[in-house]
């Protein structure tokens, strides 16, 4: 009885969306269909039935039949967009500069520059010897090194102190597993020698021939080696100068800015730990700087006899700065510079020869704090409602200029040269938005405060252009994230204008999860707070729709990643609310991933999420884990996105979660899986080939408001 009413439902369901969309009843796409295989997961007494669990065999062709079945119905439902996606791609990339450049940095008597040229998708990597008149080394092409490649990633590039050797690390896979490699700087020539499964990140010792590099479970993919490589000898003679045991931690090498020490770091999401070694005696051992306590985090700066600590040492929630002597390590010896503040979060340190940069938040909002070694302290003025700031690049140590970046939903990315002695600024680039139709004066930006439920005020940053009316008629995309702290500031995005000329007002929830406002509001949405990120952001959507902004027929949400857990979340939660949501590579089947210490990163996360091993935090997991809380309902409109090889949110996730929602929703709306059979978690490679992810985004909005061009 219950599936012949399933497929009662099915019909009534396509036959209502060919209608609206104008398919005829002959050509009505059939939605993928998912073998039920149904598996019992038991844990705590308590027993969960998979139906969908063998989504999980990548190498399996039933899952990549499965996969591209998916596609290909996304494909055939969203025909009568094909030709608005390929106008939104060719609207988006006229306003972007092909042939643009970055903003040359100084370092080492060398000037650094990231290049793009006209119709390529690709960075060129250049230096230019002492002068920006001096003649350019290309170091690497990135368009020449991706052909053959459907994906192409380079990253970790890392220049010897005697400028003739650079380390870089490639990915083709899209799944961050690099492999490094050396390149001679005055021959041109790459050494043979390949390093696998690494993160890309290294370090070269003061000895210009030693490099240090951190290299990865081939399973979980979680840094825990440090290995020492010797210019001249094979990858299988490197030594492991560290290994991090602890499941929950990961690892890392860098070298201090000071150029004095190398420095391996250990972090868990509460507890972090650095040992330090003479740069210039690679092959002495690395000294513990203070053992790891649990709950104690702190990062170190170098500077001439002492190390300046960020910590949160004695309770100092939004952390503190405190001074110790270069020879005296030990959180015993730690003693305050800048004392903790309860409405201030210290986010990072910059040291410069003659002065101390402190990257401050208050009250949501971005600061920087310049304090000479010796003479009066200062803040950078910025004067805008909501904004993002934050110090750039800033490798040379002997030099007055900070350089830093500023931008707001409505004015485009700047990079500016500040002079600490003077206080004069250059403005060294600002974003050029082409098609000579931008001009930030025809938009708002606005910050509002909704009230959650338990009383507390979540900011949200918005933009929209000008003129629009408070009736409840706007379109209205509201994004957010909400977890690891990670703090969702305002940005400008000259790709968004394609839905902000066509009427929709774009918003950030700053919610719970997030450090927007301080450790605290982090501390509030994680563990078992989780439920504060989710209901954070349905009380800013009740909002919005209560202030006139839009309504529940005009209300859209997206979000990626742990960003699309909460999408998952509200859905289940508050569905009514929402015309559509964009759910980008979806972090929804918590309890199992969590269950599994084989999956990439799941151990790491144990003090984010909790660890299910333990009744409490398996209970709670449960209660919100979107896969898990599907039911009988209505659910909005919903375009799921997903890599093949996503190493952070495995694809089976999203697949899962879709082929759960098929059979359970009452609705006649629309659900879409859309595999990028050839990425992972970041989506295409290319600069262009990324915009046409967007604009089948855009494309999914735009066509539940009825905006056809």
């Amino acid at each position: 009885m219950k599936k012949h009413l399933f497929l009662s439902c099915v019909c009534v369901i396509f036959a209502a969306n060919a209608q609206s969309k104008k398919i005829p009843m002959t050509e009505i796409p059939t939605p993928p269909k998912a073998a039920v295989k149904p598996k019992k997961l038991e844990k705590h007494g308590d027993v969960r039935t998979d139906n969908y669990y063998w989504l999980n065999e990548r190498e399996n062709p039933e899952v990549i039949s499965y996969l591209e079945a998916e596609n290909e119905y996304y494909e055939k439902m969203t025909a009568n967009t094909k030709k608005f996606r390929e106008d939104l791609f060719e609207e988006m990339k006229t306003r972007i500069k092909e042939d643009d450049s970055s903003v040359p940095y100084y370092y080492n008597g060398y000037y650094y520059i990231t290049r793009y040229e006209k119709g390529k998708d690709y960075p060129i990597y250049s230096r230019k010897k002492g002068s920006l008149t001096a003649p350019e080394e290309i170091m690497f092409d990135c368009n020449e090194m991706a052909k053959g490649h459907s994906y192409f990633h380079l990253g970790g590039l890392n220049v010897s102190e005697d400028n003739i050797w650079v380390a870089f690390g490639v990915d083709t896979v899209s799944r961050r597993q690099y492999t490094i490699q050396v390149k001679n700087l005055k021959t041109g020539e790459i050494q043979p020698v390949k390093i696998e499964n690494t993160t890309g990140g290294s370090t070269w010792a003061g000895d210009n021939k030693t490099l240090f590099y951190s290299r990865k479970d081939p399973v979980t993919l979680r840094s825990e080696y440090i290995y020492k490589h010797k210019l001249g000898t094979p990858a299988t003679d490197d030594k492991v100068v560290f290994h991090e045991e602890d499941e929950t931690f990961s690892t890392f090498v860098y070298k201090e800015k000071s150029k004095k020490y190398l420095v391996i770091g250990s972090s868990s999401t509460l507890t972090s730990e650095f040992r330090i070694l003479d740069a210039k005696k690679p092959d002495g051992e690395f000294k513990i700087f203070q053992p790891r306590t649990r709950g104690l985090e702190y990062s170190i700066s170098h500077y001439q006899d002492k190390w300046y600590v960020l910590t949160n040492k004695d309770k100092a929630t939004n952390f503190k700065v405190m001074v110790t002597p270069e020879e005296k390590t030990g959180k015993d010896n730690w003693k305050d510079l800048i004392p903790h503040r309860k409405d201030v979060l210290v986010e990072d340190l910059d040291i410069f020869k003659d002065y101390l940069v402190i990257s401050e938040r208050s009250n949501g909002l971005n600061k920087i704090r310049i304090r000479p070694w010796k003479g009066e302290e200062y803040y950078l003025p910025f004067e805008s409602e909501t904004y993002t700031a934050g110090t750039a690049s800033n490798p040379d140590f002997d030099t007055d200029i900070l350089r830093y970046s500023y931008q707001s939903l409505a004015t485009p990315s700047s990079v500016i040269d500040f002079n600490m002695k003077t206080k004069e600024k250059t403005v060294m680039k600002e974003q050029e938005v082409l098609g000579g139709k931008f001009d930030k004066d025809n938009y708002t930006e606005e910050r509002i405060w909704a009230t959650a439920n338990d009383g507390t005020k979540i900011p949200i940053s918005m933009v929209y252009r000008k003129g629009i009316e408070k009736d409840g008629n706007n379109p209205l995309l509201l994004y957010a994230y909400g977890s690891y702290g990670a703090s969702m500031d305002p940005y400008f995005s000259s790709v968004r204008l394609s839905l902000l000329d066509r009427g929709f007002i774009y918003a950030i929830a700053h919610i719970r999860g997030g450090e927007d406002l301080g450790r605290e509001w982090y501390e509030n949405g994680k563990l078992l707070k989780k439920k504060n990120t989710f209901t954070d952001f349905i009380d800013c959507s009740e909002f919005v729709i209560a202030e006139g902004y839009t309504s529940p027929k005009h209300l859209y949400a997206e979000g990626g990643s742990a960003g699309g857990l909460l999408m998952g979340a509200i859905v289940n939660m508050a569905p009514q609310l929402y015309n559509g949501v964009i759910a980008q590579v979806p972090f929804v089947d918590v309890v199992t991933t969590m269950l599994d210490d084989s999956i990439p990163l799941t151990t790491g996360e144990y003090d984010e999420w909790g660890n299910p091993n333990d009744k409490v935090y398996y209970d709670y997991m449960k209660s919100y884990s979107p896969y898990d809380n599907v039911t009988a309902q209505a659910y909005p409109n919903m375009l799921v996105t997903t890599g093949l090889h996503d190493s952070q949110v495995q694809y089976w996730e999203p697949a899962k979660w879709v082929a759960r929602l098929r059979v359970m929703k009452t609705d006649d709306n629309v659900l879409y899986l859309d595999t990028n059979m050839e990425a992972g978690h970041g989506g295409a490679s290319g600069r262009f080939e990324a915009l046409k992810e967007v604009a089948k985004e855009y494309s999914f909005l735009l066509d539940l408001e009825g905006i056809k061009k």
